[in-house]
């Protein structure tokens, strides 16, 4: 019987759940696995459904076609049953994200780094910012734990980190574009290391190795990826929770205590459903949760629910991306995968004052995919050189032979980033929808054009012939981050260090919403060490909580 067999069959006996989760990706498979087999009661509502390996298309000639559709990253390009509108009219980030049982990591790259020590007090090193509520030893042993239980690929004693972290798989292959970039970096006797994936390198538990499609950001067709509906959701249902698929939550519901209650959703069915329960956990990414806050008013709570210090939806951080392409004579094989990073470089990642910026990016070597992807063209660049007597040349010239430096810059807080809900724009089921306010701000904007002007020279040192950087990538916002974010005073956050909101001692929030910055690392392995960190809190201090009912 499969797992989706298994969850239709399981009957709703009407008991109010020991606690609701509304998400089932990242933070919300973690959540589902430690609460369910610590004896917790556990119902999940997710809006997506399944997918299974053979629904991604990888491994079948049409991929690069329905990579421009059916499995694009953007909610408002896919426009799938399960997606809802983001209004991104004012922002040059697109947000990208997937609803679905294992969430955005069903087409994530794999990137899984840990944020450094200094990612946790950047008040006391910097002067911007703030302090997190704790400390990368604390956290340390849950990314062990989510490392080791994910069966993450990597290479023990990465000298930029204080610790020799280890994985319970090898690297990836380097490949031949890799060899090169680390030849190049040599030369500038700049810091590189194999990179780290959440892809398994060779056969681990139920999932196979890499088969390297090079498909990872539009579902890996084999599963060796590690996305948590194949890590968690099946564990977790095998120990007794429930995931309702189908199931658009529209608002949390609270009692005359101001306890939440449990949550209204639509089912797919277009029938309006309460799912009550002791304690409500929000795992819906960082514009998903504060949309669902927002939109969660009531007498008690006139301005959005847990929002007394005004912070909900506020000081979101989106990591803006760029781009640096080169392009060497020598074939390279980067059509072959996985499309997660071969290299990854910390050289510029700690502050530098003398650079001009506080803080600093974490860069990633990647593969450039199939022939469409090398004949396409980026908004801003003529089109001539793609199409007409170019296309030969340019496909001949650049498939294969075309590697990607993409750099991840830390973006700072700043309150006038944020989600608010969109008066207009609703979603199928008539519920506000998000709408993004976010500019880029001069210290991030000093930061990439520093470190893209760095990893030209970084191409041109590995023997590039060509080099074509692209400062802002707008189709690169899937770190959604910050908008509800946690702290010790009230007054300064929505949660406290273990994700329990100030205002609702029975709601939670776990997922990238409660960073208080943002880092200059790839969000999921510190998103699911701490969302593990905060529910395993929960679990030990049970007889501590209150609950609803």
């Amino acid at each position: 019987m499969s797992v989706h067999e298994q969850q239709e069959q399981r009957p709703d006996d009407g008991r109010p759940a020991d606690v609701l989760i509304v998400g089932a990706g990242a933070s919300g498979g973690v959540a589902a696995l430690e609460l369910a087999g610590r004896g917790f009661r556990v119902v999940c509502l997710e809006q997506g459904d399944w997918n299974i390996p053979d629904d991604f298309t990888g491994n079948k000639p049409e991929w690069e076609l329905t990579k421009l559709k059916q499995w694009n990253p953007a909610p408002n390009v896919r426009q799938g049953a399960a997606d809802y509108p983001v209004d991104t009219s004012e922002t040059p980030i697109e947000p990208l994200m997937f609803n679905g049982v294992g969430g955005s990591t069903i087409m994530f790259s794999g990137h899984w780094v840990r944020a450094m020590p200094s990612d946790f007090k950047v008040r006391t090193l910097d002067g911007v910012a703030d302090d997190w509520p704790f400390t990368y030893a604390d956290l340390a042993p849950f990314y062990d734990e989510v490392t080791a239980h994910i069966g993450a690929s990597g290479l023990e004693g990465d000298p930029a980190y204080p610790d020799p972290h280890t994985f319970p798989n090898p690297p990836l292959p380097l490949g031949k574009y890799g060899l090169a970039a680390a030849k190049g970096m040599d030369k500038l006797g700049w810091h590189w290391w194999p990179a780290p994936n959440a892809i398994a390198s060779k056969n681990f538990r139920n999932r196979p190795a890499c088969q390297r499609f090079g498909a990872c950001e539009s579902g890996c067709p084999t599963g060796a990826k590690a996305s948590t509906d194949l890590t968690h959701w099946r564990d977790a249902i095998d120990k007794g929770a429930r995931l309702i698929t189908g199931a658009r939550v529209r608002r949390l519901t609270v009692d005359a205590q101001g306890l939440v209650t449990g949550a209204e959703y639509v089912d797919r069915d277009g029938v309006v459903r309460h799912q009550a329960a002791g304690v409500t956990v929000l795992a819906a990414n960082g514009v998903g949760t504060p949309r669902l806050l927002l939109n969660s008013t009531s007498s008690l709570f006139p301005n959005g629910l847990a929002n007394s210090s005004g912070l909900v939806g506020k000081r979101l951080m989106v990591h803006p991306y760029a781009s640096v392409y080169g392009t060497y004579e020598e074939e390279m094989e980067t059509w072959l995968g996985p499309a997660g990073q071969a290299l990854q470089s910390l050289h510029f990642y700690e502050s530098d004052p003398s650079r001009g910026f506080i803080r600093g990016a974490k860069w990633n070597l990647m593969p450039t995919g199939g022939p469409l992807r090398n004949t396409l063209w980026e908004p801003g660049q003529d089109w001539r050189t793609a199409f007409g007597p170019a296309f030969h040349d340019r496909l001949q010239n650049t498939f294969g032979h075309t590697s990607e430096w993409g750099i991840t810059t830390e973006d700072l807080p700043e309150e006038h980033n944020e989600v608010v809900l969109d008066p207009t724009l609703t979603d199928a089921d008539g519920i506000p929808a998000p709408r993004i306010r976010y500019t880029i701000s001069e210290n991030t904007q000093r930061m990439i054009d520093f470190n893209v002007a760095r990893a030209v020279e970084a191409h041109q040192a590995a023997g590039a012939i060509h080099v074509d950087p692209i400062p802002v990538v707008r189709e690169s916002g899937w770190h959604l981050l910050g908008t509800a974010r946690m702290g010790d005073d009230p007054s300064t956050s929505v949660v406290d260090q273990w994700g329990r909101a100030h205002d609702v001692p029975n709601l939670f929030v776990i997922d990238g919403s409660v960073f208080v910055t943002s880092t200059g690392m790839n969000p999921t392995a510190t998103i699911m060490a701490v969302a593990l960190r905060a529910m395993r809190h929960l679990a030990d201090h049970r007889s501590d909580q209150q609950f609803a009912g």
